[in-house]
């Protein structure tokens, strides 16, 4: 029987020693920007995050809820004089340099683009952003499905704004900003056309709290995130989350072919986006799509929008309720919360087709295990599942996930210990 492999968080004054140790090495004998070689401005750091429920519904104007992982991003960042960038990971051997005059949306490529996207963003937006050198580490998976882009942003935007004096995370309407800068670099510089449930998580998210995103339009910070209570040990419980080690990406035209049959199938019903569409209004949208939908595409897609954002909203009102106290869990309540987690992954699986088999079995398994539920999380077509268990199980239901996969021949998969965790922010 195999043991589980679990990927710990670092503590945070770890990973500023981490990356002040590398900028060090990095910068040590160029003083041309900085008071001292090798010496930079600060330190910051950005949350992955795990998203509870809610997938693909923010860019159809529907509800998530995610939490902010311990895991996160580390920056150390020096600003310069002049406009050019150069970074540096522990993650690659590939140092990357770029003058920000020369950031344009379709003509960057690697790692890099994150970085140099925030940057750009927020010279699009206004603000007095100019070159920096930087070097970045990481405890965040990288492509598992929680969010190690967006806490590349996140760790950034803070960093940049903090350097540069823009005054903009200090309050929720500043950090929607940031937000925004972060989503810009995702979608326009990076490529890929998610909907800004990550970076909002990683920049609005708080330590011991899930975070409720309402993506309709127009909504004031207070109103589109909404802190909610998460406090799975006073019920008995803990969120492990599995990655699978099935590569998750979000640029290959499979993410962008789901969200443009959203866009269709909105145009077609006449409403600007699926969040229109209410549970009881499902059937007749159905019908009126038939006509144009012959392999049932459509329907398929729209019925899990749908769906998935009324079970959020279920969901989110049995949180704040509360699951049990003193640890001991409210059965009835937790057992509902377990039917709402399967449910949205049957829908996955079935009606938006970004499941794999790898985060099928995941799930099967820790259901198997005695798990009160769980679901794929995340963009989909590989990366991480979640699994709520009782505190006692936890152990036993990571090694049955492992001995599945050990007895399909998949490759091992990676456990993390997910309680919510705090936004990004200064370390040093």
């Amino acid at each position: 029987m195999p043991a589980p492999q679990w990927l710990p968080a670092w503590k945070r004054d770890e990973g500023a020693r981490r990356v002040l140790a590398l900028f060090a090495r990095t910068f040590h004998d160029d003083g041309e920007t900085g008071p001292l070689p090798g010496t930079p401005d600060g330190v910051w750091s950005a949350p992955g995050r795990v998203n509870l429920i809610g997938e693909h519904t923010d860019y159809n104007a529907g509800l998530s809820l995610p939490t902010a992982l311990p895991h996160r991003t580390y920056v150390a960042l020096r600003r310069r004089a002049d406009d050019v960038v150069r970074i540096v990971s522990e993650q690659t051997d590939e140092p990357w340099t770029i003058r920000l005059a020369d950031v344009r949306p379709g003509e960057l490529h690697g790692w890099g683009t994150y970085v140099a996207g925030v940057a750009w963003a927020l010279r699009q937006a206004g603000h007095d952003v100019r070159g920096f050198d930087a070097v970045v580490d990481s405890c965040v998976p990288f492509g598992a499905s929680l969010s190690s882009s967006a806490a590349i942003e996140c760790a950034f935007a803070v960093a940049l704004d903090d350097t540069f004096g823009l005054g903009l995370g200090a309050d929720d309407a500043g950090r929607a900003q940031l937000v925004a800068a972060a989503r810009r670099a995702e979608n326009e510089i990076a490529g890929a056309p998610t909907g800004g449930l990550d970076q909002s998580a990683s920049l609005l998210c708080a330590d011991g709290q899930a975070l409720l995103l309402d993506f309709r339009p127009g909504l004031a910070p207070g109103d589109f995130a909404q802190p909610v209570p998460f406090d799975l040990a006073a019920a008995g419980l803990a969120l492990l989350v599995i990655d699978t080690r099935a590569p998750h990406q979000l640029v290959d035209g499979q993410y962008a072919e789901r969200r443009a049959s959203c866009e269709t199938a909105a145009e077609l019903l006449g409403v600007g986006s699926l969040r229109e569409v209410t549970p009881s209004d499902l059937d007749a949208a159905l019908d009126d799509l038939a006509p144009h939908d012959h392999e049932n595409t459509l329907r398929r897609r729209v019925r899990h929008v749908v769906t998935e954002t009324a079970r959020t909203a279920e969901l989110v009102a049995l949180v704040r309720e509360g699951l049990g106290a003193d640890g001991v869990p409210d059965e009835e309540a937790v057992a509902r919360v377990g039917r709402l987690l399967n449910a949205s992954h049957a829908s996955l699986r079935d009606d938006y087709e970004v499941t794999v088999r790898e985060t099928d079995l995941a799930v099967d398994a820790s259901l198997a295990a005695g798990a009160v539920g769980a679901r794929m999380t995340g963009g989909g077509f590989g990366g991480s599942t979640i699994a709520l268990v009782r505190t006692s199980e936890v152990d036993a239901v990571a090694t049955a996930v492992a001995t599945a996969f050990a007895q399909a021949g998949l490759t091992a998969p990676a456990f993390v210990a997910a309680p919510p965790s705090d936004a990004a922010g200064r370390d040093a």
